[in-house]
């Protein structure tokens, strides 16, 4: 994430090219779904709640995915769980990322998502996280291809929306075998795969080689979404050229930054504001982040977010630090109106 912030500090690139014939501005289909542009929010977890997918629909994503989901806890009926697969009514296109390593399990959660309103389902076979690994999980079906070909099946028959998986190259670059994951896994019933080109050992290093990509999208007729160090419109246009998928597929590049969705989808430079502007931005999903989360979480929530939409503004240091130490969500966006010289900070307590 230090990298892709720090390309923040300099200059916002132009896209290239002119908006009519910018190729991800057209729609595209997964299975019988229509997705309006080629832009695609990533399911990010412990971030992708419907306050998050809201703003990436609202900025011009074409589709959002919600944060990864226990398919356990929805077979338990864990209240915590179920919550994080509602939906806003203003939501347009939304998927739900289930994770899991029980195909029974996979697919009972796969029919409560679609009854929650979601238009796809997407199975998780990326996460490399020691802790959702371990359960057999993440990352580790790509280890077992029997038991991942079982979920995608199982899901696929339980469900009438389109069953997608986002999949890394591997578990290791030596062990990987993404071509033949990703034939086996349409085989198995998936309409789309979005896939990260680093094998789950490498989590985040190095660079995302999208050869490994197009060597997938060759490989199967189902659409490919591909993600990876995909940070500007440009690099949205090159990849998606070289590559030939059918979209891309935008996480990290979008932390403080939503206004990059519109600038991909539309091909025209990003409409990001001044400071003003951003913290007024901060101020309106902060206020969806209190109304799904309450108060307290919501204090925590947002603190993952004051540095990343700071990022390249002219906020001393110290005033973001002093930021993630506020215990009340109201003081902390009228500390952040005052340093965006919109509020004097003795009546900023209260704002909302």
């Amino acid at each position: 994430m230090r990298g892709v912030v720090a390309e923040r500090t300099g200059p916002a690139p132009a896209a290239p090219g002119r908006p009519e014939e910018w190729p991800l501005a057209r729609p595209f289909r997964i299975g019988e779904l229509e997705i309006p542009n080629r832009v695609v929010q990533a399911p990010l977890a412990g971030i992708a709640n419907w306050p998050f997918r809201l703003q990436s629909q609202r900025h011009g994503a074409g589709m959002a995915v919600s944060e990864m989901v226990a398919s356990m806890g929805v077979r338990h009926g864990n209240r915590r769980t179920l919550d994080m697969m509602a939906i806003d009514p203003r939501e347009t296109v939304t998927g739900i990322q289930l994770f899991g390593a029980d195909p029974a399990a996979m697919a009972h959660a796969a029919v409560v998502a679609q009854e929650a309103g979601a238009r796809m389902v997407d199975i998780n076979m990326g996460c490399p996280v020691h802790k959702v690994r371990k359960t057999g999980a993440g990352s580790s079906l790509l280890g077992d291809l029997p038991r991942a070909e079982a979920i995608v099946t199982a899901m696929a028959r339980a469900v009438d929306i389109p069953v997608t998986v986002k999949m890394r190259r591997g578990l290791t670059p030596a062990e990987a075998r993404p071509v033949e994951a990703a034939r086996r896994f349409e085989a198995a019933g998936a309409a789309a795969i979005a896939f990260h080109p680093r094998a789950a050992e490498e989590e985040y290093r190095g660079v995302a080689d999208h050869a490994i990509t197009a060597d997938v999208v060759a490989a199967v007729a189902i659409p490919v979404m591909a993600s990876g160090d995909i940070t500007t419109p440009g690099a949205a246009r090159e990849v998606l050229e070289r590559t030939g998928c059918a979209a891309v597929m935008i996480g990290r590049a979008a932390l403080g930054d939503p206004w990059v969705f519109g600038a991909m989808a539309t091909g025209r430079p990003s409409l990001r504001p001044g400071l003003p502007g951003v913290v007024e931005e901060i101020a309106a999903f902060a206020a969806d982040a209190r109304a799904v989360l309450g108060d307290r979480r919501a204090v925590h929530f947002m603190r993952k977010f004051y540095p990343w939409y700071l990022a390249g503004e002219d906020v001393p240091q110290r005033e973001v630090a002093a930021l993630l130490v506020i215990e009340d969500l109201d003081e902390a966006l009228g500390r952040l109106r005052h340093l965006a010289g919109c509020a004097p900070l003795a009546s900023a307590r209260g704002l909302n």
